[in-house]
């Protein structure tokens, strides 16, 4: 998209980095389907903005203590980063924590920002953004939905003419690990 579009992309950023960076077995087989992968996200974030005009790539993620310089680094890249504050919780006897950003990307997309641009790229493969893949497809605005990995929600699979699947362009979009920091990639 090299015309006067004004095209936008709303990243799911948990989706997309625990979808391209985790292997995918089979059940039966215990054969390893999908290899997961270490995203570079400055080659991402060059591919969405070469490949698809993406002007403003906005980058939903929860708000970690100790991670200010990982936000630093996305906005240095040109991510629009919107932070989510995140709740512990524990699952089987294991810590964690979660920062659930799919309203406000949702939020995002379908209002606040939803002015703003003609066409959106929806980076996610989780079904709870269809209601917004439908939205901005009746409003002749959805471009793409780009899933982390081949297994996304069937729910998405009526744009199947319309998605693109992240883990199959490794070769294009994989973190070298000899230049340290994800993101450290040559131009």
């Amino acid at each position: 998209m090299r015309d006067n579009t004004t095209t936008y992309a709303f990243i799911d950023s948990q989706n997309l980095y625990k979808g391209v960076g985790g292997d995918i077995v089979n059940p039966k087989t215990e054969k390893v389907e999908y290899e997961g992968w270490e995203l570079d996200y400055r080659k991402f974030r060059l591919y969405l903005k070469n490949k698809y005009g993406v002007s403003k790539a906005y980058f939903f993620i929860g708000n970690l203590p100790g991670k200010e310089s990982f936000y630093t680094l996305l906005q240095d890249m040109g991510y629009t980063v919107v932070l989510k504050p995140t709740l512990p919780f524990r699952e089987n006897g294991v810590s964690n924590v979660k920062g659930n950003v799919d309203a406000e990307l949702v939020l995002y997309a379908s209002a606040l920002t939803y002015n703003q641009y003609d066409k959106a790229i929806i980076v996610s493969g989780d079904g709870d953004f269809l209601c917004l893949a439908e939205y901005l497809d009746a409003q002749n605005k959805l471009l793409k939905i780009l899933t982390p990995n081949p297994k996304y929600s069937s729910l998405l699979n009526k744009f199947a003419s319309r998605t693109l699947i992240v883990g199959s362009m490794r070769q294009q979009l994989e973190r070298n690990k000899k230049t340290g920091l994800a993101g450290r990639s040559k131009p």
